[in-house]
């Protein structure tokens, strides 16, 4: 039976991941720092509050993991948050801090302690990016610094690990529809004197096929990329296509 961990898996993208691979009968492990979430996941997805920024953490949940399930085939590096709504010259250091300490510093611990548990077998470690890891994003650089970050760890640890049959790759969404977006779209629209409602579109307006992705369209490609054996180092963008990454400037 395969055996993945989730990163943020009790809310949003996370969750709908989880209950993707549980439904195809996968053993389902998720962190999250959100103690009420985590205690209301659904029945059979093991859940454990840790912040993926503490080392101490997640080294243990590591030997947690091999205690129980003795490896892991698949670990989706998802946990990110979404930083601070405001000019690089008014970026506070503490928040740019705290981005890139979550999204990054995040995911190099979650592959540091979690790799050592699928070099046995090998698998997949999937990380969750963003299209603004391949564009710049006004407004947001420490999350968009975040996200090229991770995209240059997943190639670095693609080499890496690729010889123990670990293959890593990223999923770049777009705009995911649900709340999380929602709080985006109004601290932007608050920035920069619009409605929320004028953001929302301009980013749709951005794609090709005019609209906002799901999260269910995120978590079916982290299931094609948990199993597709020979496709690693790749960026996978799920954004209904990106034709102008800002169509609102």
């Amino acid at each position: 039976m395969t055996r993945v961990l989730i990163t943020a898996g009790a809310n949003g993208i996370g969750l709908v991941m989880a209950q993707s691979f549980a439904a195809t009968g996968a053993q389902v492990w998720v962190t999250d720092v959100d103690a009420a979430a985590i205690g209301a996941l659904p029945a059979g997805i093991k859940g454990d509050v840790v912040s993926v920024a503490n080392e101490v953490g997640m080294a243990g949940l590591a030997a947690k993991i091999r205690s129980y399930w003795g490896g892991l085939d698949v670990v989706c590096v998802n946990a990110g948050i979404k930083g601070p709504t405001s000019a690089i010259t008014e970026t506070d250091l503490g928040e740019w801090r705290d981005c890139l300490g979550v999204g990054l510093d995040g995911a190099f611990l979650t592959v540091k302690h979690m790799a050592p548990l699928m070099e046995p077998q090998g698998g997949a470690m999937i990380f969750t990016a963003s299209t603004a890891g391949l564009y710049g994003f006004p407004y947001r650089a420490p999350y968009a610094a975040a996200k090229w970050g991770i995209i240059g760890l997943m190639k670095t640890a693609a080499m890496e690990l690729g010889p123990k049959g670990i293959r890593c790759n990223a999923i770049a969404p777009g705009s995911v529809e649900g709340p999380r977006i929602d709080r985006v779209f109004a601290a932007e629209a608050a920035a920069k004197g619009m409605t929320p409602q004028e953001v929302a579109s301009g980013y749709a307006a951005g794609t090709a096929l005019g609209c906002l992705v799901t999260a269910q369209d995120v978590a079916h490609t982290a299931l094609y990329l948990a199993s597709a054996p020979r496709v690693s180092g790749q960026v996978i963008a799920v954004d209904g296509f990106t034709i102008n990454p800002d169509p609102k400037i």
